[in-house]
């Protein structure tokens, strides 16, 4: 594919990212996005197929490179488990921050109770990805720098559900953190360091095997 015809679907994304976002996927219409995205209908369905299609799409190009950014790192014999986590904390909260839009279509759609095809299809994309992060608590138990009795599935949900509290429920995250978090200069200088320290803080509060000090007082 060259790359104007790249560029053009990279914009398509843009403009579904954010509709879908705003509207969700009931509420948004492929003829919707492709008036604001300035293309014909036969373009769209080109590229996409349909609108779950377009939506699946989104998803899975946000997910994707950050799946390959998480093996790299899973896979670096050089790094030690607690590195790699460290590392992975690091890129995660930048991508968190970066991308409101998409953090507020993934609990949009993930927060409706009914179960359809289409939820199930963002599941198992979102799961590789945590099970990527769950590959590296696993490790570090065995090599034994973690903590043999940690809770990998509550520890993973709170790195993402400490994520969605801040992202999604604005008002109330603001008045706690005594600032507007819609702020782009305050997410970027302030809550990112912030967030970033807090929770590898709490993971290494919970992670590492402590070692203890056999000095004689």
């Amino acid at each position: 594919m060259d790359k104007d015809k790249i560029d053009k679907k990279d914009h398509i994304l843009d403009v579904a990212e954010k509709i879908f976002s705003d509207l969700g996927f009931d509420g948004a219409s492929t003829r919707m996005i492709s008036s604001e995205a300035g293309v014909n209908m036969a373009m769209l369905n080109y590229y996409f197929g349909s609108k779950e299609g377009l939506f699946l799409a989104v998803f899975e190009r946000k997910i994707s490179s950050f799946q390959t950014l998480l093996q790299n790192i899973g896979n670096d014999d050089s790094k030690s488990s607690w590195d790699k986590l460290d590392t992975c904390i690091e890129n995660y909260v930048d991508r968190i921050i970066v991308n409101n839009c998409f953090q507020k279509l993934i609990h949009r759609e993930m927060s409706i109770s009914k179960r359809t095809d289409l939820t199930d299809k963002i599941t198992d994309i979102l799961m590789v990805n945590v099970n990527e992060i769950k590959k590296i608590f696993d490790e570090g138990v065995k090599n034994g720098s973690f903590n043999h009795d940690i809770d990998s599935a509550m520890i993973t949900a709170t790195i993402f559900g400490t994520k969605n509290y801040i992202i999604n429920t604005p008002n109330i995250s603001s008045l706690m953190l005594g600032h507007d978090i819609r702020e782009e200069k305050y997410l970027e200088e302030d809550l990112k360091p912030r967030f970033k320290n807090y929770m590898k803080r709490l993971l290494r509060a919970y992670l590492l095997v402590e070692q203890h000090d056999n000095t004689t007082v």
